[in-house]
């Protein structure tokens, strides 16, 4: 043991010299004292700033991160070697928690690895980007936007108003035909409310191997609980909870304990404070279980578009170009009587594809292969390539019309006066 005096001997741990120890503990209570100091200092997340030894923190993080020091020893990150110095015992005390926030994940404290796995493949349902879906870019529905803005945006902006009896709604169904934009009207709730959205489809909680698929459900709302205010999107519910038992009562164990856990965690929304929001979306409402019908006390009918919500679509999607023929609005209004959205789209596409076509059999016919710079433009859609795209597109979502219309006036929700 060299008697070398403490300001010139090197300390084992940071590599560098080590500074002179105070005599008593009073001193180094002096440098640190409940956690703050004027040279080391704790801002309320853990970091240190202007301090002296910031070289020694980095260099120790360093290491810690690597997990091996330099007597190539690893011990899970800390060095099992007492400290010397009082001083470097306490920033140790410091410095941990910063060390510990680094490393913190998104995730919630799970009980098992094997739910933290669960949860992990379930966060990458979790829309991260802006789907960019205004209120004013869907046409029409005006009575399914001001519910879903009763029932999910106003309790997050006006959070003082909904609390005991006028507690926000957790379940949301939207229903009716297919095409009408229902999965719209759920990105709109994502891009307005800035809330934390679960996608979630059928592939997303069934699982095939035993017990997982309860274990999913339970670990969504968990993750939802721990990102809150949130919504969870089930789109196709009917796939995932529609009526338990079936014909014949040869309904499989797995199925009824997934929507079992499917029940149960709905039903604690109910009782829990957290701006967590489920917001299903089907074609089939009639297939639903009764008692998830229950748990969705808000059920919106997205209708097949009215008049002036058509019209609105086809002077969208087929703008007037100046100096050309006006366009037959009218009589694509009248005509369209029973088209969904997507219906209404797809007449749009296959009229402006006639002017394309015609273009095509004037370059197929031709020898010479010309460069893209020199290629002819598209012409006009004229009102004979309206009728045509009439002709060859057909309703696709008018089949159940009277069923959806039954099934709201039963159980749905509607806004009077």
């Amino acid at each position: 043991m060299t008697d070398e005096p403490l300001p010139s001997r090197w300390s084992f741990l940071f590599g560098r010299k080590r500074l002179a120890e105070p005599q008593d503990d009073q001193a180094a209570d002096a440098l640190v004292s409940n956690g703050t100091d004027s040279n080391v200092t704790s801002n309320g997340n853990h970091s240190v700033k202007n301090t002296s030894e910031m070289a020694i923190y980095e260099q120790y993080r360093k290491q810690d991160a690597n997990g091996v020091h330099s007597n190539g020893a690893v011990s899970n990150g800390f060095d099992s070697r007492p400290y010397d110095s009082p001083v470097l015992k306490k920033m140790t005390i410091l410095m941990f928690p910063f060390l510990l926030s680094r490393q913190r994940s998104l995730l919630p404290a799970f009980e098992t690895a094997e739910m933290r796995a669960l949860g992990e493949s379930l966060s990458r349902d979790i829309v991260r980007g802006n789907p960019d879906v205004k209120w004013e870019s869907i046409k029409g529905l005006e009575s399914a936007k001001r519910l879903l803005k009763e029932a999910v945006v106003m309790p997050i902006k006006y959070p003082k108003y909904f609390t005991g009896l006028l507690s926000p709604w957790k379940g949301i169904l939207l229903f009716g035909p297919p095409g009408t934009g229902k999965t719209m009207l759920a990105k709109a709730v994502a891009t307005e409310c800035k809330t934390t959205f679960f996608n979630i489809s059928a592939s997303s909680v069934v699982s095939k191997w035993r017990g997982d698929s309860e274990k999913l459900i339970k670990v969504l709302f968990d993750l939802a609980r721990h990102h809150a205010p949130s919504t969870i999107f089930l789109d196709e519910i009917d796939a995932i909870i529609s009526q338990r038992g079936g014909e014949g009562r040869s309904e499989h164990e797995a199925s009824r304990r997934l929507k079992t856990e499917l029940l149960i965690q709905m039903d604690g929304l109910t009782r829990s404070d957290e701006l967590v929001f489920v917001l299903a979306a089907t074609n089939l409402p009639w297939e639903l279980d009764a008692a998830m019908l229950r748990r969705l006390e808000k059920r919106i009918l997205v209708p097949l578009p009215e008049p002036e919500a058509r019209r609105a679509m086809f002077e969208e999607l087929l703008p007037e170009q100046h100096g050309e023929k006006a366009l037959p609005y009218d009589t694509l209004v009248e005509r369209s009587e029973g088209y969904s959205g997507s219906d209404i789209r797809l007449v749009c596409k296959e009229a402006a594809m006639q002017p394309l076509r015609r273009l095509m059999s004037v370059l197929e016919s031709s020898l010479e292969q010309l460069p893209d710079n020199e290629l002819p433009k598209v012409g006009p859609i004229t009102p004979d390539d309206i009728e045509i795209a009439l002709k060859n597109t057909r309703p696709s979502a008018h089949l159940h019309a009277h069923r959806y219309e039954k099934f709201n006036t039963d159980y749905g929700s509607q806004i009077l006066g």
